[in-house]
């Protein structure tokens, strides 16, 4: 007997040196666009410290934003017998048919910040309030502008719904001040390098803007780049997504003044949360689709930003 019982005592020494755990509770698989850009990458982080928390392994993964490789990746986390995928998926009908096929194979789905176009296949769907956030995005920009000037609009991927949400958040504010007019709206894809590109031609063709207004922080970055580069101080920037590297152009009184904030972290972890529970108990309490708030971030409040998270 006493040799069992050391050998037992060996083998969970073992197994704290080598990172396993008697406690595992399976494999999650964790799949967003281009970890590039910090918000995706926010996404993976704050699932996976959850996951491990409760007792998870996890396999963090990138889409790019390519429907082929997420469906691939979909098809691995089926053959690794994953308990879980949280994805933030690449695009809301092409997504439909490879979380069908999860589903099918006993694998659930929990989707964050982008929805896809039918219920009933994934578990939950939690995604930010886009409109209301826009909303609030254009309620500063308006402020900033003083109501009234030229201003441009940096679009997302067309075939993102948050694109249209979004741009129609924007607008549906914005477009009750009269003497705001806007000259020119280009999609930028959600990239910073096109958004540079983009604002240079927009200057030339347009110097006497006053604002832009993006559909994400990335695109703002690559607008105030371009600014900067003209030597245009003069022109605000509003972009949405709550990135650090916008915080800190905030806090640094640069083009940029504001930002929405969409909780990346909370939401992912939130996801993870319902997965568990879903996983342990064959339901999660809670409706499928779920709205969270967006929050403003300008330059009283831009100090508490961090990781995508209020602190």
């Amino acid at each position: 007997m006493k040799n069992k019982f050391l050998s037992f005592s060996a083998l969970i020494a073992m197994s704290v040196f080598s990172g396993l755990s008697f406690a595992d509770n399976g494999l999650i698989a964790i799949i967003t666009p281009s970890h590039d850009n910090p918000f995706f990458k926010a996404e993976a982080m704050g699932a996976k410290e959850k996951a491990e928390e409760l007792g998870y392994t996890t396999l963090v993964a990138s889409h790019d934003d390519d429907a082929n490789k997420q469906d691939q990746l979909i098809s691995t986390a089926i053959a690794r017998k994953a308990k879980a995928i949280i994805i933030d998926n690449a695009g809301s009908d092409v997504t439909i048919g490879a979380v069908e096929k999860a589903k099918k194979a006993g694998v659930p789905s929990f989707l964050i910040d982008r929805e896809i176009n039918k219920t009933g296949v994934a578990i939950s769907q939690i995604v930010s309030n886009n409109y209301q956030g826009a909303q609030l995005g254009a309620e500063k920009f308006v402020e900033l502008m003083n109501g009234k000037g030229k201003y441009v609009e940096l679009l997302g991927i067309e075939s993102d719904t948050n694109a249209h949400v979004r741009s129609q958040g924007y607008h549906d504010v914005i477009d009750d001040y009269t003497d705001m007019k806007m000259v020119a709206q280009q999609t930028a894809n959600w990239s910073q390098t096109e958004a540079f590109t983009r604002m240079e031609s927009i200057l030339q063709t347009h110097p006497d803007i006053k604002g832009v207004i993006s559909g994400n922080d990335t695109m703002a970055l690559g607008a105030e780049a371009a600014l900067k580069a003209a030597g245009r101080s003069d022109i605000v920037v509003v972009g949405f997504d709550g990135s650090d590297y916008v915080r800190d152009s905030i806090i640094a009184n640069s083009n940029i003044k504001a930002t929405v904030l969409q909780p990346a972290w909370e939401q992912a972890q939130m996801a993870v949360e319902q997965a568990d529970k879903y996983i342990k108990t064959g339901s999660t309490g809670v409706d499928e689709k779920q709205l969270i708030d967006c929050i403003l971030i300008d330059k009283n409040n831009a100090k508490k930003l961090d990781t995508f998270a209020l602190q």
